[in-house]
């Protein structure tokens, strides 16, 4: 599942249970949109679900997180966040991170 910009109450739901990648992004970042198609990756497996925060709509959450810069991934595993990643992250660091 791909969730963009969700609420306060849909992150937490989301986040909340199984395993889920949060990517802060935004339209004009090159590294962001090198990411997308392996998040898309991670996400097919069917084991992770994917929340896309754009940072330039909704740049409350991405003070909440100290985000500063992007892309930004913050991996969950049933509510608890296991993981950080500044920057264009492979695929297997992001499987390796989830134990995939």
């Amino acid at each position: 599942m791909v969730k963009h910009d969700p609420t306060r109450e849909e992150y937490r739901t989301i986040t909340g249970t199984g395993k889920t990648v949060v990517d802060f992004w935004a339209s004009w970042c090159g590294p962001c949109r090198s990411q997308m198609p392996i998040l898309e990756q991670l996400e097919a497996t069917g084991a992770v679900d994917l929340i896309k925060i754009d940072v330039d709509t909704d740049f409350e959450f991405s003070k909440e997180f100290g985000v500063s810069s992007i892309p930004t991934l913050i991996l969950y595993d049933n509510g608890n966040i296991i993981k950080k990643f500044v920057g264009l992250t492979p695929l297997d660091e992001l499987k390796a991170a989830f134990g995939l």
